[in-house]
């Protein structure tokens, strides 16, 4: 027995596709891990990386960091708040919003029940205003000095705030697990108005982060509207049905809108998970083009092409003015790989083994490959990369932020 054991971790040693953990999964599970050869154009370096917390560890979350005022924000959800140099990742400032009311070292060391009660931090970060703003799972909305990290302001809103904030118009808009979209004073916290969408019994476990524009507010809903409020008033401008619940079950019946509106040349684009992709016009709320793509991640654009991911990780560009299907590729079907984003002219993603994949715009060829997590699910890049300045930033499930460049 010893020596079969013996051979196995040799042929997995000889091999560089497989690890270790291939030896406790199933043949389809392999067949999904290992990434198949490809003919690589270039080979993406990563810059620096450091720690953020405990990172998001296994829980739902669309944390993701965020560059603006020349630094780089990042978060955990235990409470974690750092800002960032983007050149060398040294730490400009780092809070720490655990609760400590009844926190105890000794206790702590021995495992008790009482050790700081995380903060849940879910939803964010948004900057703007010289602000840092982001939700939590407990239903608080913060905000932090950029600068220092200082807390400015921190209110209890109605539900759970798992998507991120946007800034507009003098306000703060956060779209809540409850069917809530509250706007917020960005100085003081104070709410400014509030509406209420209907919530089905069954829903996915995300909510649509609210997107601003035209001043308007707008957010896709967990019955399949597309719904735009006025952001002076809260008053509801026009909604519109992208997707109807159809069959028998609840399950079957879901319609969720998950993802933020993209606003691009007067037009909405919106994607549901059951199965509706949708160019809308913004002014007037009339439905252009709809085609059959299902997704809870969000869309992207580059020029005429926007990026889709579907429910089962294939990748799309579509036509924005048209909803013709320009590309596939399906190379990472069922590596559950986040949405994409353009970047210095290649469209990139994350997947849960913490790979971070490059495609070209054009025809969707992959072309390059670049492991951050090391081939571990506890390390799966779980939201979409980040670009900025020529600079990409991933995050980890367990708090490491990467940031990765390529050759120009």
């Amino acid at each position: 027995m010893k020596n079969r054991i013996a051979i196995a971790l040799l042929a997995l040693s000889l091999s560089g596709c497989a690890t270790v953990s291939d030896l406790f999964a199933e043949d389809d599970e392999i067949e999904i891990r290992r990434l198949k050869p490809i003919e690589a154009t270039f080979e993406p370096q990563v810059k620096w990386e450091t720690d953020v917390g405990d990172g998001v560890q296994d829980y739902f979350s669309r944390l993701a960091p965020a560059v603006a005022y020349g630094k780089v924000f990042a978060a955990s959800r235990d409470g974690i708040v750092v800002a960032i140099e983007p050149e060398t990742g040294k730490k400009i400032w780092e809070q720490d919003f655990a609760n400590y009311d009844n926190y105890s070292f000794k206790k702590a060391i021995l495992w008790y029940s009482n050790r700081a009660v995380s903060a849940k931090i879910s939803g964010g970060l948004t900057v703007a205003y010289e602000l840092v703003f982001f939700g939590t799972e407990d239903g608080y909305v913060y905000a932090l000095e950029e600068a220092t990290g200082e807390l400015k302001w921190k209110v209890g809103v109605k539900g759970e705030v798992i998507s991120a904030p946007a800034v507009d118009s003098g306000v703060v808009l956060v779209n809540t697990t409850s069917g809530h979209l509250i706007a917020l004073d960005p100085d003081t916290g104070e709410q400014k108005w509030i509406t209420e969408s209907d919530v089905p019994p069954l829903t996915l476990r995300g909510v649509s982060a609210p997107a601003a524009d035209s001043g308007g507010a707008l957010v896709g809903t967990p019955s399949g509207k597309l719904q735009v409020t006025l952001i002076e008033t809260g008053m509801v401008a026009w909604e519109t049905q992208i997707a109807s619940p159809t069959g028998a079950t609840e399950l079957e019946r879901i319609v969720d809108i998950d993802v933020k509106p993209l606003v691009f040349g007067g037009n909405v684009f919106v994607v549901s998970y059951n199965g509706t992709l949708s160019a809308v016009e913004l002014r007037t709320g009339q439905v252009i083009w709809t085609r059959e793509y299902g997704s809870y991640r969000n869309i992207s654009i580059d020029g005429n092409r926007l990026f889709v991911i579907d429910n089962n990780s294939n990748l799309y560009a579509i036509d924005r003015r048209s909803g013709v299907e320009l590309w596939s590729n399906v190379a990472l079907k069922s590596r559950n790989i986040t949405s994409a984003t353009p970047h210095s002219g290649y469209v990139v993603v994350g997947d849960k083994f913490g790979f971070v994949h490059w495609f070209t715009q054009d025809e969707g060829k992959l072309v390059a490959q670049l492991e951050v997590g090391g081939d571990d699910e506890d390390e799966a890049i779980f939201t979409a990369p980040v670009s900025a300045q020529n600079t990409l930033y991933v995050t980890t499930r367990e708090g490491k932020l990467a940031a990765i460049t390529q050759p120009e």
